[in-house]
Protein backbone atom coordinates (compact mmCIF):
# COMPACT_ATOMS: atom_id res chain seq x y z
CA UNK A 1 0.00 0.00 0.00
CA UNK A 2 1.32 3.39 -0.98
CA UNK A 3 0.56 6.31 1.34
CA UNK A 4 0.11 9.90 0.25
CA UNK A 5 2.26 12.60 1.78
CA UNK A 6 -0.81 13.85 3.63
CA UNK A 7 -1.44 10.43 5.22
CA UNK A 8 2.21 10.07 6.22
CA UNK A 9 2.06 13.52 7.76
CA UNK A 10 -1.13 12.67 9.71
CA UNK A 11 0.45 9.53 11.14
CA UNK A 12 3.60 11.43 12.08
CA UNK A 13 1.57 14.22 13.71
CA UNK A 14 -0.32 11.61 15.71
CA UNK A 15 2.92 10.09 16.97
CA UNK A 16 4.31 13.55 17.78
CA UNK A 17 1.09 14.23 19.71
CA UNK A 18 1.69 11.08 21.77
CA UNK A 19 5.28 12.18 22.39
CA UNK A 20 4.06 15.59 23.54
CA UNK A 21 1.38 14.06 25.76
CA UNK A 22 3.69 11.59 27.50
CA UNK A 23 6.99 13.47 27.59
CA UNK A 24 6.92 15.22 30.96
CA UNK A 25 4.50 13.32 33.16
CA UNK A 26 5.41 12.55 36.74
CA UNK A 27 3.15 9.57 37.42
CA UNK A 28 2.11 7.77 34.27
CA UNK A 29 0.28 4.50 34.71
CA UNK A 30 0.08 3.80 30.98
CA UNK A 31 1.85 0.62 29.95
CA UNK A 32 0.82 0.25 26.31
CA UNK A 33 -0.58 2.34 23.46
CA UNK A 34 -2.84 0.71 20.87
CA UNK A 35 -3.37 1.54 17.19
CA UNK A 36 -6.68 0.34 15.75
CA UNK A 37 -7.33 0.74 12.00
CA UNK A 38 -10.77 0.57 10.43
CA UNK A 39 -10.90 -0.51 6.81
CA UNK A 40 -14.51 0.57 6.48
CA UNK A 41 -14.00 4.29 7.02
CA UNK A 42 -10.19 4.63 7.02
CA UNK A 43 -10.08 5.73 10.63
CA UNK A 44 -6.93 5.04 12.65
CA UNK A 45 -7.54 5.34 16.37
CA UNK A 46 -5.02 5.37 19.19
CA UNK A 47 -6.01 4.19 22.67
CA UNK A 48 -4.22 3.89 25.98
CA UNK A 49 -4.43 0.70 28.04
CA UNK A 50 -7.60 1.93 29.77
CA UNK A 51 -9.37 2.30 26.38
CA UNK A 52 -9.24 6.09 26.48
CA UNK A 53 -9.26 7.43 22.93
CA UNK A 54 -6.12 9.53 22.51
CA UNK A 55 -6.30 10.29 18.82
CA UNK A 56 -8.30 9.56 15.71
CA UNK A 57 -7.28 10.33 12.14
CA UNK A 58 -8.60 9.33 8.73
CA UNK A 59 -6.23 7.60 6.33
CA UNK A 60 -8.00 7.46 2.97
CA UNK A 61 -5.78 4.66 1.67
CA UNK A 62 -7.19 2.29 4.34
CA UNK A 63 -10.77 2.51 3.04
CA UNK A 64 -11.91 -0.73 1.46
CA UNK A 65 -8.77 -2.79 2.06
CA UNK A 66 -9.42 -6.47 2.74
CA UNK A 67 -7.50 -9.55 3.81
CA UNK A 68 -4.48 -10.24 5.95
CA UNK A 69 -2.21 -8.31 3.58
CA UNK A 70 -3.95 -5.09 4.58
CA UNK A 71 -3.02 -5.59 8.26
CA UNK A 72 0.53 -6.46 7.19
CA UNK A 73 0.67 -3.20 5.27
CA UNK A 74 -0.53 -1.26 8.33
CA UNK A 75 2.09 -3.00 10.49
CA UNK A 76 4.83 -1.97 8.06
CA UNK A 77 3.63 1.63 7.83
CA UNK A 78 3.26 2.11 11.58
CA UNK A 79 6.57 0.40 12.41
CA UNK A 80 8.31 2.71 9.95
CA UNK A 81 6.64 5.79 11.45
CA UNK A 82 7.40 4.72 15.03
CA UNK A 83 10.98 3.87 14.14
CA UNK A 84 11.37 7.34 12.59
CA UNK A 85 10.53 8.81 16.03
CA UNK A 86 12.24 6.10 18.07
CA UNK A 87 14.69 8.31 20.00
CA UNK A 88 11.87 10.52 21.30
CA UNK A 89 9.66 7.52 22.05
CA UNK A 90 12.40 5.89 24.12
CA UNK A 91 12.41 8.92 26.46
CA UNK A 92 8.69 9.12 27.22
CA UNK A 93 7.61 9.41 30.85
CA UNK A 94 5.98 6.00 30.73
CA UNK A 95 7.14 3.24 33.05
CA UNK A 96 9.26 0.83 31.03
CA UNK A 97 8.74 -1.60 29.46
CA UNK A 98 5.88 -0.30 27.33
CA UNK A 99 4.65 -1.17 23.87
CA UNK A 100 2.95 0.20 20.82
CA UNK A 101 0.54 -2.46 19.63
CA UNK A 102 -1.67 -2.92 16.56
CA UNK A 103 -5.12 -4.31 17.40
CA UNK A 104 -8.10 -5.34 15.30
CA UNK A 105 -11.73 -4.23 15.65
CA UNK A 106 -12.19 -6.60 18.62
CA UNK A 107 -9.08 -5.12 20.27
CA UNK A 108 -7.23 -8.40 19.83
CA UNK A 109 -3.48 -7.99 19.33
CA UNK A 110 -2.37 -8.29 15.72
CA UNK A 111 1.28 -7.24 16.13
CA UNK A 112 3.61 -5.56 18.56
CA UNK A 113 4.88 -2.54 16.66
CA UNK A 114 7.53 -1.29 19.05
CA UNK A 115 8.67 -2.40 22.49
CA UNK A 116 10.51 0.20 24.54
CA UNK A 117 12.68 -1.13 27.33
CA UNK A 118 16.15 -0.25 28.53
CA UNK A 119 17.36 -3.84 28.74
CA UNK A 120 15.37 -5.68 26.09
CA UNK A 121 15.42 -5.70 22.32
CA UNK A 122 12.44 -7.04 20.37
CA UNK A 123 13.55 -9.32 17.56
CA UNK A 124 11.41 -9.61 14.47
CA UNK A 125 10.61 -12.85 12.66
CA UNK A 126 13.28 -12.29 10.01
CA UNK A 127 16.00 -12.36 12.63
CA UNK A 128 14.64 -15.53 14.23
CA UNK A 129 14.04 -17.44 11.00
CA UNK A 130 16.07 -20.65 11.01
CA UNK A 131 17.20 -20.19 14.61
CA UNK A 132 15.64 -23.50 15.72
CA UNK A 133 17.70 -25.42 13.18
CA UNK A 134 20.91 -23.63 14.19
CA UNK A 135 20.27 -24.29 17.88
CA UNK A 136 19.51 -27.97 17.21
CA UNK A 137 22.77 -28.34 15.28
CA UNK A 138 24.71 -26.54 18.03
CA UNK A 139 23.21 -28.77 20.74
CA UNK A 140 23.89 -31.91 18.69
CA UNK A 141 27.54 -30.93 18.20
CA UNK A 142 27.89 -30.01 21.85
CA UNK A 143 26.51 -33.34 23.08
CA UNK A 144 28.69 -35.35 20.67
CA UNK A 145 31.84 -33.86 22.17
Amino acid sequence: MKLSGESKSLINQTILGLIDRYSNLEDSVVTDLYFQPSFEDGELKVFDDEDELLSSITINELVGLRGSDSMSDVVTILRRALDHNRKELEHLSILKPFSFVLVDQDKETVAELLLVDDDLVLADEGLLKGLDKELDEFLKNLLED
